[in-house]
């Protein structure tokens, strides 16, 4: 039996390895590693220090489905609508810009997969991967997929730079990500927002692009748990202060969001973090979804950076891999 590492739990790599072990259970073993501390990638839910029942999704906010998605990719939208990880987005989002056609969703769950296995290196060894970790032993694999961010695989030790032809690392070089802060604001169960909105867009504010009120968001108004507020900010401000502590920026980020929202409460509690790989900007041009490294043994690069940075991107990705994956082993 192959075995297969997947490094990365984001959308890409959970996907992927859900259909490998759809399709060839038995046949392959999947090992999903995330240096993480839960599954999801940019799409993870957040919770407070005091890990009550609060959340707040840090990342992406919700998923668009353009028509032609929609039609190409139903069988997943179907299967996540039926189990519940995926419902409509139904409150307002002021200054969206909407498309005709296009279908806006939401998670009304989080995930809490723990998994913090964080990959440093990939190294031959004949016919099979040697893959390093920060802690714990390494392990042998057959096939490895990379999911995370370009520049994490760029830096990664051992014999992938030489693997690397000029033109697959011109390639690699050329990705370009956003990058953000978010904030997420907990709130005491007393407290009731004044304004109407689920959700705003902010177009004129250097610091802050989007605020949501998370439980309007997802429609899910908790007995007993007060209201949850998600802060983005914009892409100039994350790239400027992109190299400073999250606990510096923290302020200026409140600072700014007590000006705009001037009768907001005092929250009870706050987390931050920094996107320092958001959105992806600047895609591999050309690419079928995936990029092989090496045939045998196989290493394969995947994720949005080989497609586009949306859920569906994300689809088309996994699914390439997936047939990558197949051909290379033969099962």
């Amino acid at each position: 039996m192959s075995r297969v590492l997947i490094v990365g739990a984001g959308l890409t790599g959970s996907l992927c390895a859900c259909l490998l072990r759809r399709e060839l259970q038995g046949r392959v073993q999947v090992v999903v590693w995330d240096k993480a501390g839960g599954a999801g990638g940019r799409m993870s839910t957040s919770r407070p220090p005091d890990a009550s029942s609060h959340s707040a999704d840090l990342g992406a906010q919700y998923i668009t489905a353009t028509p032609a998605y929609a039609q190409s990719h139903h069988s997943f939208y179907s299967e996540l609508l039926c189990a519940g990880v995926l419902q409509p987005l139904d409150c307002h989002i002021e200054g969206l810009q909407q498309k005709d056609g296009n279908k806006n969703y939401v998670t009304p769950r989080g995930a809490d997969l723990f998994l913090q296995h964080h990959v440093t290196g990939v190294y031959r060894r004949g016919a099979s991967w040697e893959v390093a970790r920060k802690a714990g032993d390494s392990e042998t694999f057959d096939a490895v997929v990379l999911t995370m961010p370009v520049p994490q695989i760029l830096q990664l030790q051992g014999d992938l730079v030489t693997l690397l032809s000029a033109q697959q690392r011109q390639q690699l070089d050329c990705v370009r990500y956003s990058s953000r802060f978010a904030l997420g604001l907990f709130f005491s169960p007393e407290v009731t927002f004044t304004f109407s909105w689920g959700a705003k867009y902010f177009t004129d504010n250097h610091c802050i692009r989007y605020i949501a009120v998370d439980n309007r968001k997802r429609s899910a108004e908790a007995v007993g748990l007060g209201p949850s507020l998600v802060v983005h900010t914009s892409i100039p401000f994350g790239l400027e202060h992109l190299e400073r502590d999250k606990e510096d920026v923290q302020p200026v980020i409140l600072q700014e969001l007590h000006r705009l929202l001037p009768n907001l409460p005092q929250p009870i509690s706050i987390k931050c973090q920094k996107w320092r790989y958001s959105q992806v900007l600047t895609t591999v041009p050309d690419c079928p979804g995936h990029m092989i490294l090496l045939q045998a043994p196989l290493l394969i690069c995947g994720g949005d950076a080989f497609s586009h940075s949306h859920f569906d991107g994300c689809v088309d990705s996994a699914l390439s891999v997936l047939e990558a994956l197949k051909t290379s082993l033969k099962v």
